[in-house]
């Protein structure tokens, strides 16, 4: 079975989508094999190359007070811990540009194997674990090497313009079918799933689809 993972890397329900996702594949086991891939979507594409404080940008652009936020983001730790993932909010500071971080994925999308997800789960875990910015050159780069790819590679890509019509044209797709809200999850090219859902909605749809398609 083929997955698409549209989401981008400073979304928490990604990385609680993910999680589950995972999951789910573990559950239905070699009777449903698939092969998981990582699509580009940008939750803030016009975001300035410093980044902006998460809490203005929660209220600019969802008119939360603080107290929400707060609340919000205690929920989203407790989903995170039902599934596995650390969130340390307090560590996150800002919202910043994840352009060049979809870059590098396309590019470990291309080397094969597990190597996009292996980069994909040491981004979110690199933001919203351990604090640190994916929009610097630095960071991208000691987390490509964390994963066992090439750096010098991946530092040439950064240094140049590599994959970036590549990760555009990906975003025009999804955005002209109709994705609005990540993570969205794709199988098979036909069948949508959307939200960061439980293991069980997951794990229940990959068992139906198998089943309609033998």
């Amino acid at each position: 079975m083929k997955i698409d993972f549209v989401s981008d890397i400073v979304c928490p329900w990604c990385a609680i989508g993910l999680s589950a996702l995972e999951q789910a594949i573990e559950r239905v086991g070699p009777s449903v094999p698939v092969s998981l891939h990582f699509q580009p979507f940008e939750l803030n594409p016009d975001m300035p190359p410093e980044g902006q404080d998460i809490g203005e940008h929660l209220a600019q652009k969802y008119g939360l007070t603080p107290e929400q936020v707060a609340a919000n983001r205690e929920m989203i730790r407790q989903r995170g811990e039902g599934v596995g993932f650390t969130f340390r909010m307090e560590q996150r500071g800002r919202i910043v540009n994840t352009f060049n971080a979809h870059r590098l994925l396309h590019w470990a999308g291309e080397r094969g194997g597990d190597a996009q997800h292996r980069l994909k789960k040491a981004l979110l875990g690199a933001y919203f674990t351990e604090g640190q910015d994916p929009s610097d050159a630095a960071v991208l780069l000691r987390v490509v090497a964390s994963v066992g790819l090439d750096e010098g590679r991946a530092r040439q890509i950064l240094e140049g313009d590599d994959y970036a019509e590549a990760v555009r044209e990906r975003q025009r797709f999804y955005g002209q079918h109709g994705i609005r809200a990540v993570p969205s999850v794709i199988l098979n090219d036909r069948h949508l799933i959307q939200g960061g859902q439980p293991v069980e909605v997951f794990e229940q749809a990959l068992r139906q689809v198998a089943a309609a398609e033998v």
